[in-house]
């Protein structure tokens, strides 16, 4: 039986939390949307309106703090504070831009707000300013504070970060399993105790609504307010710099369904197709095959699936490929740029096998090798380049399905790319600038953990980077989903991080091949010759990291 105080808590009648907070063993939540302050049951979400008569006060509110029987509030660039059970809402001050997060501890008040870039903090008895924090992230912040600790959650990067409360220097960082954090809380498990970080979470989700006064069309897409509050389990090492959290067991199947487009005749058919790999946050407990056995050999270092044929006839049919159990979590890397500002020298072999052109990269090609240039002036830190080079992709390419994959100058040159467009020029621009990377995929679990048991499909395939860190190891950084606004500043929650739902196949090796009579086959594409299908179903949440 499942922990009642690990499980999600879905709350009714909420739309959208904006602050949580614990009185007891009582949730108390503030929804922005309804203006609603709420007690909640963490155990049944049985839900309670507290401020009945005072919703409107409440309206588009964001942050909430409790401290002994006194909740504290912001809304636009003010912070209030009422007596709990009055929620009669008394002015404290007004900072020059809007506010999104409110936190107390003992006599010092702590305000974030993402306009001004800064956690303002405050003495309660005089009203005066400290000092002010830079915020780590770059959307809307939260924030509560627990003894020498100072916890932010950042709703665009997808991260909460834990501060030194006295100077702000952050201590680590961990990944949220859902979108869109809006607000956190701890509270001591009443059978262990065991502090538990539970994270608020608001988003509004498409779905298909059937209209009945649209007789000619009554199948509409419209959008619905969701919201939860779930643990956030988390586990950081600093030896090995890396910090896990959430994660689920999830079993994914990659299968060929063999259905040519034109008769092929084809002799001693090897049809290779990549295996999942063993990382830091994925865990391999076993693979089988579907539809025909299959050899395996080690490519590169990487497991790869053998399919043979002695011969593959015109109308011929077959199923085949393989079904993994898989435990992934979501992973972010926690090195600095003083961390790594002298490393040692990329190895020859490195150099031979990652700083290459060895996949149309168009490293030759003037427009390139311009770009690589600009990307990095004159920056020298191994860290600071690749964000950079990041950062200028993102500045120039613009996100859209294309039909095939072209070379880097094209793709730069017409300024639009899909992921693995994007991959390319990263791929170009990293390698001639002297760090190591390679590609990785192949394709990510659709993000919603909440639906167990259910056979999910991604609408596509996808691929991001590794760049190589000498003296310490691959790092992964996501090719694109970050690529959002104009300019900048792009969030960094998956440079050196990658989420739960990422499926870690084919580490710098072709995801599938074919051998004919031991030569590669070009006369016909694997598009052409199978449909692949494939599956992921997410089975159960696996217990916190150690």
């Amino acid at each position: 039986m499942q922990d009642p105080w690990l499980r999600t808590i879905r709350p009714l009648a909420a739309c959208a939390l904006q602050g949580i907070g614990f009185l007891g063993d009582d949730l108390i939540a503030l929804d922005s949307i309804r203006g609603y302050l709420l007690r909640i049951n963490p155990a049944t979400d049985n839900t309670t309106i507290l401020n009945t008569l005072q919703v409107e006060n409440f309206i588009g509110a964001a942050g909430l703090a409790l401290l002994q029987d006194t909740l504290w509030v912001a809304r636009d660039n003010s912070v209030f504070f009422c007596q709990f059970g009055a929620f009669s809402l008394q002015h404290f001050f007004t900072v020059p831009y809007p506010i999104t997060g409110v936190g107390v501890w003992e006599s010092t008040i702590y305000v974030a707000s993402q306009r001004a870039g800064y956690i303002y903090i405050f003495e309660q008895a005089s009203r005066r300013e400290i000092t002010r924090l830079p915020l780590p992230g770059v959307g809307s912040a939260n924030l509560v504070v627990r003894e020498e600790e100072l916890w932010v959650c950042d709703r665009t990067e997808q991260t909460v970060y834990c501060l030194d409360r006295a100077t702000g220097e952050q201590k680590f960082s961990v990944l949220t399993p859902f979108e869109s954090p809006t607000g956190l809380a701890f509270h001591r498990h009443p059978t262990t105790g065991s502090e538990i970080l539970y994270v608020s979470y608001a988003k509004d989700e498409a779905f298909i609504r059937d209209n009945p006064n649209n007789l000619d069309n009554p199948y509409e897409v419209s959008f619905r307010d969701r919201t939860v509050v779930h643990p956030l389990q988390f586990h950081y090492n600093p030896k090995t710099h890396c910090a896990l959290s959430n994660g689920y067991l999830i079993e994914m199947s990659y299968a060929e369904e063999l259905l040519p487009l034109e008769e092929v005749n084809l002799k001693q058919l090897e049809w290779r197709i990549a295996l999942p790999t063993e990382t830091d946050r994925q865990k391999v407990r076993s693979i089988e095959p579907i539809g025909r056995p299959y050899t395996e050999e080690i490519q590169d270092g990487q497991r790869v699936a053998v399919f043979q044929f002695e011969t593959l006839k015109p109308n011929e049919r077959h199923l085949f490929g393989w079904k993994a159990l898989l435990e992934v979590r979501a992973i972010k890397y926690q090195f600095t740029f003083d961390d790594v500002d002298k490393v040692p020298p990329l190895s020859p072999e490195f150099k031979a096998m990652y700083l290459v052109d060895d996949d149309e990269l168009a490293m030759d090609m003037p427009l390139i090798v311009e770009a690589a240039r600009e990307a990095i002036g004159t920056e020298t830190n191994i860290l600071r380049k690749m964000l950079k080079i990041r950062n200028f992709v993102y500045d120039r390419l613009s996100y859209a399905l294309t039909p095939r994959i072209e070379p880097p100058d094209i793709v730069l040159a017409r300024g639009v790319g899909s992921c693995g467009e994007y991959v390319g020029l990263l791929l170009a621009l990293a390698r001639l600038n002297g760090i190591a990377c390679r590609t990785v995929g192949r394709y990510k679990c659709p993000p919603q953990a909440e639906y167990r048991l259910v056979p999910l499909e991604p609408d596509y395939n996808h691929v991001w980077i590794e760049f190589y860190i000498p003296g310490y190891g691959w790092l992964p950084m996501e090719s694109n989903p970050d690529d959002t606004g104009e300019g900048g500043p792009y969030p960094t929650r998956f440079f050196m991080g990658l989420p739960w739902y990422h499926a870690e196949i084919a580490k710098g090796i072709p995801f599938e091949t074919l051998m004919s009579q031991g030569k590669p086959v070009d006369t016909v594409s694997i598009g052409e010759l199978a449909i692949n299908h494939v599956r992921f179903t997410v089975l159960d949440e696996l217990p916190p990291p150690n």
